[in-house]
């Protein structure tokens, strides 16, 4: 398990800690967060639609599209964090876990 320490645990602390303020908590089921995530994926979908690739690329350079993009993928971001503490899933872990099978699945080419 990671350490409570970690920038990792200090997000998700700082998650609890908001939606706990609110009394959200009893809405965090993993079937309403994953739906919420969703929904946040899609508007962040928003910001890029339309776009080409070199235009989604240069997209952070606009000082407007920046803020969007920003504060899009905190909301991922954050719902990301309640869905691990909500589901007890250590994400530390996971993400070490996925690397892993995927350095399997999918082999670096030689050379």
């Amino acid at each position: 398990m990671a350490d409570d320490t970690t920038p990792v645990a200090a997000l998700k602390e700082a998650i609890r800690r908001f939606a706990e303020a609110r009394h959200w908590e009893p809405y965090h089921s993993p079937k309403n967060l994953v739906m919420a995530l969703a929904s946040e994926v899609g508007e962040l979908c928003d910001v890029f639609r339309w776009m080409t690739p070199d235009e989604s690329r240069a997209a952070v350079n606009d000082p407007i599209l920046r803020v969007a993009i920003a504060d899009e993928l905190a909301d991922v971001a954050n719902i990301v964090l309640l869905l691990s503490l909500h589901t007890g899933l250590d994400l530390s872990e996971a993400i070490g876990a996925k690397l892993l099978k995927n350095a399997i699945k999918y082999p670096a080419p030689p050379g």
